[in-house]
């Protein structure tokens, strides 16, 4: 099918709405008030209501996260179509791989870039490990859908997710929150918001969490359990408002957790041409319970036992925003952001009671970014306009590693920078019509290195790149109820240097004495490009029923797939290079018939086809269809108080754990389904609320990731087993 077959359903579907005697003719209907109340967002980086933007966009609000158990990305992963949020990341659990419409990132080594954008207040967050955020004293989370390559740039060719926090000074008062449950969970936070003066605000947030681990170490020495959680984030902001035309904005954040691996096992027996068949280790060494791990340690150089079960990370970042407005129709915002992320952990791929194939690691990576930004509007038009500059610095250091075919120290370095300039104009053609065109100029350097035993093997390289992303749309106001837009967006990502070249310590040539000849492989991918078309509808067609539907249509050149394949005694990541087109349908809607019932579900759906010689080649960790239904009832109480019931079932399809579904790669991911429930009652004044909840209630068990990095079977498994508890609320202040 192609684009324009895929768009001819949706034309008919908008002339027949548009006929006479539909809901959309009645005026007098459609100036009537709707029981939802609109929402407010910034995903064009100029607020308006989420109706009007020309992108699939979903927004949680607060209420709505607490009242579907959102606590971190990965929660919010499971209600927004066509994403899937997975981790991986060296068996980090604090770490997200988010895959939007088919594009997102396996890998997390510093040389590797995700496909979708995460930002916290307009900062981009550079790596993927600790960035499951805590979402407390969040105003608001927006996933964007699709290429987002000229107002956010960098790494959004799939998409971007905007975590917006609340500033200091828009309320008074705060929020203690607890929770209680199974497993060992305990969770706290608390923000607290206050003006101190006509001028100047503060706000501070807190959190803490623990949940034991779903698995034991059953040969280790230590208290620590698979998948255990231990985490505090702690978040203070200062809001200076001298004037009414001036805003100054100071905010610093840290986090730091601990625990232990994700779970998972590993297939052995299935590949009996593998290198650990070959040394003797069998699935029977594996534990019966394939979420406890029977490997976890490794030696060190003193040939001292360590324990490779145990993980860390810790990251902390401080920025300004600065915000003038010139006049009534013109303003500036500057944002400066200074952010650093360490991580330790320690794959076992083999899982058994031996020393093999032991990968701890630890890698940080620091970054700095600049933003200044020009919007305006003057009569019919608006715009917005920009600079941005990223730099960042980071490595991965693995000792001893078994990738390389030895137990040497692997070091793998990368510096880069990034420059753009951008430009949004947007006319109001008539009252109902708007257009609005942009495009953004951007050029990435990067310098990277890998170094084995300490210098005995070495290899640097750099490379830069620069493009050109554009984008037009058009948004028709149907009715006072139903928008329509229309967009071509385009989209560009740099290219990447491998994260683990074993061809450059393999097969070596010692055949001239003193000159060790190796390939020329350390080398960088061409830049990705995407263009994306998209049209969609959205409103409120009647006072009971909230929907939004999308059709989209999206070439990627140049795509680079992480692929880990067999290589002498390790294995070798490269890039592999394809070409992606994908297109699919996304529906979200609310339905309340009445003021004590509402229904929200999602649907979606993606056709990813690969344009690769290879015909087993797919889109990795991409479900072809993604669903939820979420059923709300509220009941009035007789003290003024109210009792709430909400169920959520989350659906993701069966997808491929990494680039290929050849059967005899074993690496099929089987669908899941899983379900969630929510009771609630507020107290009359709604000063507090005391909540039961379940999560994962029928104790899905799944798998989050499966790869084949060698010659035999990685199963990363699910760290989200059924819970149970209680949560308590309390608003502080007014």
């Amino acid at each position: 099918m192609n684009r324009h077959q895929l768009f001819v359903p949706i034309a008919l579907a908008l002339g027949a709405m548009s006929a006479p005697g539909t809901l959309l003719a009645q005026e007098d209907e459609a100036q009537q008030a709707t029981v939802f109340e609109e929402v407010i967002v910034t995903a064009t980086k100029r607020e308006q209501s989420i109706y009007e933007v020309p992108v699939a966009v979903t927004a949680f609000t607060e209420a709505t996260m607490e009242r579907a158990g959102i606590t971190d990305l990965t929660d919010v992963g499971k209600f927004v179509p066509n994403l899937n949020v997975t981790g991986f990341s060296a068996g980090h659990t604090s770490s997200v791989n988010p895959f939007i419409r088919g594009i997102g990132l396996q890998d997390h080594l510093i040389t590797t870039d995700p496909g979708v954008g995460v930002y916290v207040d307009g900062v981009y967050l550079g790596r993927q490990v600790g960035q499951n955020w805590s979402l407390a004293n969040i105003e608001r989370v927006e996933v964007l859908r699709g290429p987002q390559g000229t107002l956010y740039g960098r790494n959004s060719i799939g998409g971007a997710i905007n975590i917006i926090t609340r500033k200091p000074g828009d309320e008074s008062g705060g929020r203690v929150k607890v929770y209680a449950g199974t497993r060992g969970r305990l969770y706290g936070d608390v923000y607290y918001n206050a003006p101190m003066s006509d001028s100047f605000a503060f706000s501070v947030t807190g959190s803490y969490t623990e949940r034991d681990g779903v698995g034991e170490f059953p040969n280790l020495n230590t208290s620590t359990e698979v998948g255990q959680i231990e985490e505090w984030s702690g978040r203070v902001a200062l809001r200076w408002n001298p004037t009414e035309d001036f805003e100054l904005l100071f905010a610093y954040d840290k986090n730091d957790g601990e625990g232990g691996l994700r779970p998972y096992t590993t297939l052995i027996d299935e590949v009996p041409s593998g290198l650990l068949y070959q040394l003797g280790a069998r699935n029977s060494d594996v534990s019966a319970d394939p979420y406890d791990n029977n490997g976890g340690f490794y030696v060190d150089g003193n040939g001292n036992i360590i324990p490779a079960n145990e993980i860390y990370n810790k990251a902390d970042g401080w920025s300004i925003t600065a915000g003038w407005d010139m006049s009534d129709s013109l303003s500036w915002k500057f944002i400066y952001a200074d952010r650093g992320s360490e991580y330790g952990s320690g794959l076992d791929d083999d899982s058994v009671a031996s020393t093999l194939f032991t990968y701890p690691e630890k890698g940080f990576a620091d970054q700095e970014s600049a933003e200044l930004q020009l919007s305006g509007e003057f009569g019919s038009w608006d715009f917005v306009a920009g600079l941005y500059r990223f730099e960042e610095e980071g490595l991965n250091f693995q000792y001893p590693n078994f990738f390389a075919g030895g137990a040497g120290a692997f070091l793998l370095g990368q510096k880069s920078k990034s420059q753009a300039i951008y430009a949004n104009v947007g006319f109001e053609v008539t009252d109902t019509l708007r257009l609005s065109a942009g495009a953004r100029y951007t050029k990435d350097d990067k310098e990277a290195n890998v170094n084995l035993n300490a210098g005995l093997i070495e290899e640097s390289a750099s490379r830069d790149w620069s493009e050109t992303s554009w984008e037009v749309a058009a948004t028709w106001d149907m009715s006072s109820r139903l928008n329509l837009y229309g967009a071509i967006q385009n989209g560009y990502q740099s290219g990447q240097f491998p994260p683990r070249p074993y061809c450059l310590f393999g097969n070596l040539d010692f055949s001239q004495p003193g000159n060790v000849s190796r390939p020329n492989c350390f080398q960088a991918n061409d830049n990705v490009t995407a263009t994306n078309y998209e049209i969609g509808i959205k409103g409120t067609p009647t006072d009971t029923l909230q929907m939004s539907f999308a059709l989209f249509y999206t070439n990627y050149s140049d795509l680079p797939y992480q692929v880990s394949a067999s290589e002498g005694g390790g294995f070798n990541t490269v890039n592999i290079i394809v070409d992606q087109t994908s297109q699919g349908a996304e529906w979200e809607s609310a339905w309340a018939p009445n003021d004590q019932f509402t229904l929200f579900t999602t649907l979606g759906y993606i056709d990813a086809d690969v344009d690769d010689p290879n015909p087993t080649a797919v889109a990795p960790l991409t479900p072809d269809v993604t669903a939820s239904i979420s059923p709300q009832f509220i009941q009035p109480m007789n003290n003024g108080g109210e009792l709430m019931l909400r169920v959520d079932w989350s659906y993701r399809g069966s997808m491929y754990g990494e680039p290929s579904n050849d059967p005899a790669r074993m690496t099929k991911i089987a669908s899941r389904d899983l379900f969630n429930f929510d009771l609630t009652y507020t107290e009359p004044d709604g000063r507090w609320s005391l909540s039961a909840y379940g999560r994962n209630v029928t104790d899905e068990k799944y798998d989050n990731a499966r790869l084949l990095p060698t010659d035999y079977l990685l199963i990363v498994l699910n760290n989200d087993r059924s819970e149970f508890g209680l949560r308590y609320v309390y608003h502080l202040g007014n």
